[in-house]
């Protein structure tokens, strides 16, 4: 078997993306030369790793409208959605035992949801209305005096809708209700504002964004009102004592310089990504019976989630590896053979929904690559509706086709 000289075009940013090589440079000192554990307050390797750390938090607070003493470093964005919703339902027992969230959440979310309604709690799963955005007046409709929290995240992590957190987060307040936001995949390419869109806790990571994998970060709202979130970790205090653990300096800094240059680069790079998805998305529509998953315009701006009738999707995913690594949904649940939850709850049928590609664009996708990556596309997807057995080995002569 033959096997291409090339390694597969990367468009699978929504499930991670390469570190930036500045955001390396920013690291690498801090794994050598300044190795000091920040909780070490008696000698100057201490005292340096302190210093990077709080430097780092300053700067992602400030990117978020937060203040330094708001922000608690975990381990990713799940460690901070399982943070934030288990730890306020257990700091708020007292007033309620409802929460609210949406079908089309991160399992990361709906799964710490399914663990507190085994504890006694009820959770309310709204459904997305047919383009993945939340209907508000069903949230609003769905709030009762017993709801303490409601979640739903800035952008959807398989097909890129941005949910109107702003407007979700003035609901919940006139409620007198908390609102977190899973931000994995918004954070550093949409602007967010933790004070403007009136959000109580806001969940970030940084390998969505160029950073390093094993570090995020969880804000929790310190002022107007002060929220209180119980400890998951016991341990040895740290983090204000609501997540114990020796901070991973490397990581720290790594996550603020990604952070960083996702946000001076946001605006710029939102047009170029934006511009390479419509080229990709027009390209793939003369296919014919392609769908598109999710609101044409409320997306992120690299992300492009379509269906394709007429194949089957284990098959196009197969023949597509060697050419163009993708995916159909979730990094997390793509060995699981049921459909996705977010498809079907969009009304997809269960064939097309396994037979969807995900298509996630970069800082460093090129033009020439969307146009190579189309190009293997179509032509497999014309060779599996036309009842040709597409093999990887055979990829290789379709252009000659």
């Amino acid at each position: 078997m033959s096997v291409p000289l090339q390694r597969p075009i990367y468009l699978d940013c929504q499930a991670t993306t390469p570190v930036d090589p500045k955001v390396v440079a920013a690291m690498l000192p801090y794994f050598t030369d300044c190795p000091g554990n920040p909780s070490s307050n008696n000698h100057l390797y201490g005292w340096e790793a302190k210093a990077a750390v709080d430097l780092a938090r300053e700067t992602l607070a400030e990117f978020i409208g937060a203040t330094p003493r708001e922000l608690v470093f975990t381990s990713g964005a799940t460690e901070a959605n399982n943070l934030a919703i288990k730890g306020v339902a257990e700091a708020y027992l007292t007033k309620g035992r409802h929460l609210i969230t949406m079908q089309t959440e991160h399992n990361a979310v709906l799964e710490p949801c399914k663990y507190l309604e085994k504890l006694g709690f009820e959770v309310t799963y709204l459904p997305p209305q047919a383009d993945g955005l939340l209907d508000l007046a069903n949230l609003e409709q769905a709030i009762r005096p017993d709801t303490i929290l409601v979640s739903v995240m800035a952008a959807n992590n398989e097909i890129g809708v941005l949910q109107p957190i702003s407007q979700i987060g003035q609901i919940c307040h006139q409620h007198k209700v908390l609102l977190h936001t899973d931000a994995a995949q918004a954070i550093g390419k949409i602007p967010l504002n933790v004070e403007a869109m009136h959000i109580d806790l806001l969940s970030i990571t940084g390998h969505k964004l160029y950073g390093p994998k094993g570090i995020g970060a969880l804000y929790i709202r310190n002022r107007n009102p002060h929220v209180q979130v119980a400890a998951q970790l016991q341990g040895g205090g740290q983090e204000y004592n609501v997540r114990s653990g020796t901070l991973p300096t490397p990581q720290i800094v790594g996550l603020a310089k990604a952070i960083e240059l996702g946000v001076a680069e946001q605006t710029v790079e939102a047009q170029r990504l934006t511009q390479l998805r419509n080229q990709l998305w027009q390209t793939l529509q003369t296919l014919g019976d392609i769908h598109l998953n999710g609101h044409p315009q409320q997306r992120l701006p690299g992300c492009l989630s379509a269906s394709v009738a007429g194949v089957e999707g284990a098959a196009l995913l197969l023949a597509l590896q060697p050419y163009v690594a993708l995916s159909s949904g979730s990094a997390c649940a793509s060995s699981k053979p049921s459909p996705s939850h977010v498809l079907t709850a969009l009304g997809r049928s269960s064939t097309l929904a396994q037979s969807t590609l995900r298509f996630g664009l970069g800082r460093f996708t090129t033009s020439a690559e969307i146009e190579q990556a189309a190009h293997h596309v179509m032509q497999t997807i014309q060779r599996l509706r036309a009842g040709l057995t597409v093999l990887p080995m055979e990829n290789e002569r379709l252009n000659q086709l």
